[in-house]
């Protein structure tokens, strides 16, 4: 089978996760510059088997788009150009890094470790792919 991939873009660094091939699993893969993502993507996608990417939406809490949201869906246009056979979801990432945050506190990550920004967007991306999956199964 293929894997599915979850990217949480940001300006900075793109927190990236991936599954197993039978897509039961979500892990995290690596945190990228996210000036290098797209030479990292096109690596990547040569080496794996990549069937889908998610790709999170940003939105406020009242489900209108963030003020990233027009950078993310650049990027997407972007993506979906140099990638025509992968599918692109977008899937809602509100809430991805504080549960990322607790996470990294229940994990008993020390407070030197939990200020790893690129952690928090590896975690994040893993939040995104496991809460698709977990709802893909249903």
């Amino acid at each position: 089978m293929s894997r599915i991939l979850a990217i949480d873009y940001g300006q900075k660094r793109t927190g990236l996760a991936v599954t197993d091939p039978l897509q039961i699993i979500a892990s995290g893969l690596t945190t990228v510059a996210t000036t290098e993502l797209m030479p990292f993507l096109e690596k990547y996608v040569r080496q794996e088997n990549i069937s889908k990417v998610l790709i999170g939406e940003p939105k406020q809490m009242n489900g209108l788009p963030s003020q990233s949201a027009a950078i993310i869906e650049a990027f997407v246009i972007v993506f979906s150009q140099k990638f025509p056979e992968i599918k692109v979801v977008r899937v809602d990432e509100r809430f991805t890094s504080k549960l990322a945050f607790q996470t990294m506190i229940d994990s008993g990550l020390s407070k030197k470790q939990r200020q790893n920004k690129a952690l928090v967007d590896e975690i994040s991306a893993t939040i995104m792919l496991q809460d698709y999956l977990s709802r893909k199964m249903i």
